[in-house]
């Protein structure tokens, strides 16, 4: 009885933040930049092939599509077998520009995945997640972008933490 109302509370602390969050991400839309730091949209499709880590948008092999707008999605999909287990995940991302410089960009966006560990059955206590955080990206050298986001992360157990993800990418222009 004591789990189900910890988790309950949980679910409503989860559900106000999230709330937060939307809120104020329409106060961010309200913003108005000016000059060279103006988020302006891509004239065509940026593709990116990388890697990706994070508990909110998975773990592996990243492809990044940055789409003609402000708006950019990721696929993460990751696999490491042995002969006594399985270790996967499979997830996404959205990202919606806020600022973009000619070697930054700052972003918004939710992020969903699933986590599976295990021979037969999956291990994980809380395997799919929902995250939504704030991230920046930076060009190193030529078309190899790093990444680096602050995520709030709820597990389907009912867990909610803010974690980092990381991810580098190579972009096709």
């Amino acid at each position: 009885m004591f789990k189900l109302a910890e988790v309950r509370v949980k679910s409503i602390f989860f559900l106000m933040l999230l709330h937060g969050v939307l809120c104020c991400s329409v106060s961010f839309s309200q913003v108005s930049v000016q000059g060279s730091q103006k988020a302006e949209n891509f004239g065509k499709n940026v593709y990116g092939l990388g890697i990706s880590g994070g508990p909110a948008s998975g773990v592996g092999i990243s492809f990044r599509n940055h789409l003609p707008s402000k708006i950019s999605y990721q696929i993460v999909g990751g696999i490491i077998k042995s002969a006594e287990k399985t270790s996967a995940s499979i997830g996404a991302e959205l990202q919606y520009d806020l600022v973009r410089a000619t070697t930054t960009r700052l972003f918004f966006g939710p992020s969903t995945s699933y986590f599976f560990t295990g021979s037969d059955e999956n291990t994980f206590a809380g395997p799919f997640r929902f995250g939504i955080g704030v991230g920046g990206e930076l060009n190193v050298q030529n078309a190899v972008n790093i990444s680096l986001e602050g995520v709030f992360v709820y597990y389907s157990n009912g867990d909610i933490a803010p974690m980092p993800q990381v991810a580098l990418h190579y972009y096709f222009y």
